[in-house]
């Protein structure tokens, strides 16, 4: 069973006997890719019943018009689309239906976790965190490092900032009990994934650490709440729940950096 879950918010629902309500079974992200399919067969079905009843008209142009078979495939696939959307033969919902539960129409169109276009967005969310004077005078050693990841992967460097403080309090000889090393606390396989030799070398670690959140970024379309959850408990669990994972420690995680984030920006 996948929880229905917000930030710091677990919705703990149960299996009953009438038709499963689709929050219990599916997570938007699924319920989202259900949908798309169920319309998408419904507008091919749809592209083959205007063949069927054009060709005896000859299509669309006629049978003896210019061009006629080249354009009557596009004009019915894009007849089939718009039908399909405005004029719904009823098709797309009753396959949705049979696999949730639900009607197509109910799918809630925001999504799971906090969605941001920008940064600056954040602190409407997520209380401000306050770190320590001493991380502070660690940090300020990596400043020139961060600039340049910054500007080698476009992340912006509050976030990177906001990580390392998270990850390790700015120690870059800090060690996890998973093995996590460094200032931004990275994995021997993710290390070697983005071509990290030393993850002990403090320029390595946090040019490595920032390429791959840039990575999470771009995947998630830059929603920063899906790539820290990713960050910390792996794109697969996010995949899986279809945004921030119901485990303390990663929504725990997710509200820290946005809230060290929260504090950096000054906002």
């Amino acid at each position: 069973m996948i929880k229905s879950l917000q930030l710091k918010i677990t919705d703990n629902r149960k299996h009953i006997n009438t038709p499963t309500s689709v929050n219990s079974r599916y997570s938007d992200t699924q319920k989202a890719k259900i949908a798309d399919a169920s319309k998408k067969f419904e507008s091919l079905l749809t592209s083959m019943m205007l063949k069927s009843m054009n060709k005896a008209s000859g299509g669309i142009f006629g049978k003896n018009s210019y061009g006629g078979n080249t354009l009557d495939p596009i004009f019915q696939s894009e007849m089939a689309t718009f039908i399909s959307k405005n004029r719904s033969l009823g098709v797309a919902d009753i396959i949705y239906k049979k696999i949730t539960g639900e009607n197509i129409n109910s799918i809630r169109k925001t999504p799971k976790g906090l969605q941001f276009d920008n940064i600056s967005n954040l602190k409407k969310n997520i209380p401000t965190v306050v770190p320590t004077n001493s991380a502070i005078n660690r940090l300020n050693k990596y400043e020139k490092i961060i600039e340049k990841a910054s500007a080698n992967f476009g992340v912006d460097k509050n976030l990177i900032k906001s990580v390392i403080l998270t990850e390790s309090s700015a120690r870059e000889n800090a060690l996890s009990k998973s093995k996590a090393k460094g200032l931004m606390q990275l994995m021997d396989s993710t290390a070697a994934k983005v071509g990290v030799d030393n993850v002990w070398d403090p320029s390595q670690n946090i040019l490595g650490g920032t390429k791959y959140l840039g990575e999470l970024l771009r995947k998630y379309k830059g929603d920063i709440t899906l790539a820290l959850a990713s960050y910390n408990a792996g794109p697969l669990n996010v995949d899986k729940y279809g945004g921030i994972p119901p485990f303390e420690e990663t929504q725990n995680y997710v509200t820290r950096v946005i809230g060290y984030l929260n504090h950096l920006k000054g906002e």
